[in-house]
C-alpha cells in the first residue's frame, strides 16, 4: 500500500481542495491491472444506458439529442446520449486509459461513438463502438413498439463492423482485436417496463415465469452468437431496480412514491435466472467467457440510503424519487426537452430524467463494477 505524506504547513483550504480533487476529478475506482493485459476496444450492445447516439440516425421519437441532455457533456452538447453528460460506457473507457498509462499500450477512447455515426473515422472503428439503442430489449417485441434497433439486428450490425475491421487491419489483427476487447452488455429493463407490464399482449401469452425464461434464452442465444463472431471477454450487466425508477414510482408508488415491488421483483426474478445461464455458458463446450455484473445492488442501496454517500454538494444525493428534468416523475426522451424546467442542482439528484442517472449517479455505479469485477474480466 503507497501511504501519501502531506507537509502541515499547508493550509487547511488547500488541503480540503486537494482531498476533493483527488476524490473527485478523476472519476475512476481504485483498481490495478493485471500484467500483461491490454484492452484495444470497448464495443458495446442493449439499450439506452449504453446508446452513445445510434438512436439519432433511426426514425424513432426515442432519442436525446437536444437540450437538455447532454448539459454537462464537452460543450453543453446533446449527443445522443440518455445522460446529462457522461455514460457508463465513457466512464469504463475512461477508467482502462487512466489505469493502463505507463503499463501498456491502449488506445480505448475516452469517448465511445456510436456506430451508425456518419462521420465515423476508420480509427474509431479500431478502438470500438457502441451499437446499443435506446428503448431496446431482448423481447422482439420491445424493440418493435419503441422502434428502435432490436438485439438480432445489432449483432448483424456486429457482423459487418467485424468485416470493415478486417479491411482495415487484416483478418489476423481484427480476430487479436475482438478476442481481447471488452464487450459490454445491457438491456432488458425496458422489456418489462415498457412492454410487460404495460402493453397487455405479453402478459395473455406469458406469466412472468415463463416471461423470464423466455428472456433469459434471448440472451443465451445473444452472449453464444457473440462468443461464435470472436468475443472472448465478455461483461454483461444485470436489470437495475426499475420499480425505483422515477417513472415506474410515479405509476405503481402510490401516494408515498414508493419503490414498485412488482417490478423490482421481477428484475431479481430475471437476474437470478440470468445468472445461473451464463454460470452454465462459463462451464459449457467451448466455454463462453462471461461476467454477469450486479447493478441491482448498488443502484438499491444509494435509493435505499443516499446519505451513505455524505450529504454535500459532491457526494451523496438529496433527490432519489424523481428527476432532475421537468417534474422527474415521467419525462424522458421527447418528453424531456428545452421548454421543461431543469433542476437547479444536478448533483443532488440521482436520476438525471424518469429513466436514466445523472452521470455522478452513474460514476458510483460504474466504480462498484470496477472495483467488484476487474480483475475477474480482465483475466478471461
Amino acid at each position: 500500500m503507497d501511504f501519501i505524506f502531506i507537509s502541515s504547513n499547508i493550509p487547511t483550504t488547500v488541503l480540503f481542495c486537494l482531498c476533493i480533487y483527488l476524490l473527485v476529478s478523476s472519476g475512476v475506482a481504485t483498481f490495478k491491472m493485471p500484467e500483461n493485459v491490454t484492452i484495444p476496444a470497448v464495443i458495446a450492445f442493449g439499450d439506452s444506458i449504453l446508446d452513445q447516439g445510434n438512436n439519432n440516425y433511426i426514425p424513432t421519437f426515442i432519442r436525446a439529442n437536444f437540450p437538455p441532455y447532454g448539459v454537462n457533456f464537452l460543450g453543453g452538447k446533446a449527443t445522443g446520449r440518455f445522460s446529462n453528460a457522461k455514460t457508463p460506457v465513457d466512464l469504463i473507457a475512461r477508467s482502462i486509459i487512466a489505469h493502463g498509462y505507463g503499463l501498456l499500450k491502449i488506445n480505448v477512447k475516452e469517448y465511445v461513438p456510436p456506430y451508425l455515426d456518419p462521420f465515423i473515422e476508420d480509427e474509431d472503428l479500431i478502438t470500438g463502438v457502441s451499437f446499443a439503442s435506446g428503448a431496446t430489449g431482448l423481447d422482439p417485441l420491445t424493440s418493435t413498439i419503441n422502434m428502435v434497433i432490436p438485439m438480432v439486428d445489432q449483432l448483424e450490425m456486429f457482423s459487418n463492423y467485424i468485416r470493415k475491421l478486417e479491411i482495415l487491419v487484416g483478418k489476423a489483427e481484427a480476430n487479436i482485436i475482438l478476442n481481447n476487447s471488452l464487450f459490454l452488455v445491457a438491456t432488458g429493463s425496458d422489456d418489462f417496463v415498457d412492454d410487460y407490464f404495460t402493453y397487455p399482449m405479453r402478459k395473455i401469452q406469458y406469466d412472468l415465469s415463463s416471461y423470464t425464461n423466455f428472456l433469459v434464452a434471448e440472451a443465451s442465444t445473444f452472449i453464444q452468437e457473440l462468443h461464435r463472431l470472436g468475443a472472448r471477454r465478455v461483461v454483461v450487466m444485470s436489470l437495475p431496480p426499475v420499480g425505483c425508477m422515477p417513472t415506474s414510482i410515479t405509476v405503481n408508488g402510490g401516494k408515498n412514491r414508493s419503490c414498485s415491488i412488482m417490478h423490482n421483483n421481477a428484475a431479481k426474478y430475471f437476474n437470478k435466472k440470468l445468472s445461473a445461464e451464463l454460470q452454465s455458458l462459463r462451464s459449457g463446450n467451448p466455454p463462453v467467457n462471461v461476467v454477469l455484473a450486479d447493478i441491482y445492488t448498488p443502484l438499491l442501496d444509494i435509493v435505499n440510503n443516499p446519505q451513505s454517500y455524505g450529504n454535500s454538494s459532491f457526494f451523496g444525493f438529496e433527490i432519489v424519487d424523481r428527476g432532475c428534468c421537468g417534474t422527474g416523475k415521467v419525462e424522458v426522451s421527447w418528453m424531456c426537452n428545452a421548454f421543461d424546467d431543469m433542476c437547479s442542482n444536478i448533483s443532488n439528484y440521482l436520476f438525471w430524467d424518469s429513466f436514466h442517472p445523472t452521470e455522478k449517479g452513474y460514476r458510483i455505479i460504474v466504480d462498484y463494477l470496477l472495483e467488484r469485477y476487474a480483475d475477474d474480466v480482465l483475466r478471461l
